[in-house]
Formats: structure tokens, sequence, C-alpha cells
């Protein structure tokens, strides 16, 4: 497969490099990653192996790309399609904690969702987080993501903890 790369206002959407790797591991141990995402990366040598997992696409029913700042490269977060299977997937994503508060979650999740439509041809794609964490809510409501329903203890998450969830969707011909 060719690599992917997508642009949006400030940002390079790019494959997953091995020079990631200590920027990967600074923004993963992060607390508010590992309480709402739980990526169990404490190490430089997980670090690598996340980065190898996340550039897997030989199945093709993921993609995951690292955000980058468009003007020098920084490793802003991270944002991915998985469970594509049909016209259906499901987005995820994080921003590093110096990143935070300056859009670049909605501007990747928008970007990557219009790739989803256009070049993959999906229906809907699915979003879910956890009710506690508002800024992910949103991040959902900026990006054209209704909020459909709550999943009542839908999710253990990186507190080891099982959360209500907010699934919210957005369909090919919303607007």
């Amino acid at each position: 497969m060719d690599p992917v790369e997508i642009t949006a206002p400030g940002l390079l959407l790019r494959a997953w490099r091995a020079a990631d790797a200590p920027a990967v591991l600074a923004a993963l141990v992060d607390p508010d990653i590992v309480r709402w995402n739980g990526q169990g990366v404490t190490d430089l040598a997980q670090a690598t192996a996340w980065l190898r997992r996340r550039g897997d696409r030989r199945d093709d029913t993921q993609l995951s790309l690292a955000v980058t700042d468009h003007a020098d490269g920084t490793l802003l977060g991270g944002v991915s399609l998985h469970s594509m299977h049909g016209a259906n997937a499901s987005i995820g994503y994080w921003t590093a904690a110096p990143a935070r508060g300056r859009g670049v979650a909605g501007r990747a999740v928008t970007a990557l969702t219009g790739w989803g439509f256009a070049e993959r041809g999906l229906h809907r794609i699915e979003l879910c987080h956890a009710v506690g964490n508002r800024a992910s809510c949103q991040v959902a409501e900026r990006a054209g993501y209704r909020l459909e329903e709550t999943l009542r203890e839908s999710y253990r998450y990186g507190d080891g903890r099982r959360h209500d969830e907010h699934l919210h969707a957005r369909l090919a011909a919303d607007s």
C-alpha cells in the first residue's frame, strides 16, 4: 500500500517513523494519555514496538498516522482509523501534552475522517470516549460527530476502571 499523507491547517498527518520513538515515549507516559488510552508504553523498546504495530497495514483494516506540525515536523499526537470493515470504521486519537488546547485533535480527526469517506468509501465512522473525558467530547463535536448514546461501563480504560462511554458517529452524508 502506498503511504498516506494528509494535510490539515498547520498539520501533516503521516506514516509513523522509527525516529518518532523518543517523542512517542514522552507522549505516552503522560498521565492523561495513560488514563484515557492506556498504551502500556514505558520505555524506548516498547515505543519502538508500538510504532511497528501502528505501521503494520498488511490487513488494511487500520490506518494509524502521526500528527505533526506542518512547519517543523514536531510530533503533536496520533490519529487512527481502525476496525475498517465494509463501509464502517472507528476513529481514535491522542494529543501530546504540549499541543493540547490548540485544536490539533479536532483538525486531525476532521482530516482523517474526510480521507476515510473520500478515499476508502466509508459510510459511517464511530468515535467513542469516556464520559469523563470532556476534552474528547469537544473534539468529537468540533469534528462534526453527533452524540448518539451513552454506553454503560463499556470499556476498561488505562486507570483500570470500566467507564461509561459516549458514542458519537459521523456519516459520509453529514455536512
